[in-house]
């Protein structure tokens, strides 16, 4: 198991449930699942895109993606049902928190003028999203053989969760917000 998981078992839990008087390790916040996407406009145009990016978010991710199509036409976008408009992928389990240590360890450090998460992006539910706005920031994407600077979205979806929850679970992760 990795370093992050064992530090939520054998910390977080403990702190969360003094602070929010829960009477039961299952009561506390957890990683559901992380959802990957990537939006690919081009790949209406050039279907080589396709292939690039799918094996972009598999290096990232280290699971395979799976093609999003669109559900119905929009003209104003020349989008007819069933074109590839994306690739995504979810992580769950022991992928999902590596997928998180990966984050917190090495490309958030790794970003530009990283100041911090913005604490606005929680939805009801505590669940938590946000996004690259370049795919190299990973240090799996090697800058040589990628043909354009995408970006990429990621959700992470909590049990048992609020956004007060929520919020004071990613801090003790060590998940930095702006101040």
């Amino acid at each position: 198991m990795n370093d992050l998981f064992s530090k939520y078992q054998k910390e977080v839990v403990a702190k969360l449930k003094e602070e929010f008087n829960l009477k039961n390790d299952l009561a506390v916040p957890t990683i559901d699942k992380i959802a990957i996407n990537c939006g690919i406009a081009e790949a209406i145009t050039n279907k080589e895109v396709i292939d690039q990016v799918k094996s972009q978010l598999a290096s990232i991710s280290g699971q395979q993606p799976h093609i999003t199509k669109a559900k119905k036409a929009i003209s104003s976008f020349k989008l007819k049902k069933g074109d590839v408009i994306g690739v995504a992928v979810t992580l769950r389990g022991k992928r999902a928190w590596h997928f998180l240590e990966k984050l917190i360890s090495i490309v958030m450090p790794k970003m530009r003028d990283f100041r911090g998460l913005p604490k606005s992006k929680f939805d009801k539910m505590g669940n938590y999203s946000f996004g690259f706005s370049e795919q190299i920031v990973f240090p799996e994407i090697e800058y040589s053989k990628i043909d354009k600077i995408r970006g990429l979205s990621v959700s992470i979806v909590l049990k048992n969760s609020s956004i007060e929850k929520s919020q004071r679970f990613f801090e003790l992760l060590g998940i930095p917000f702006k101040k």
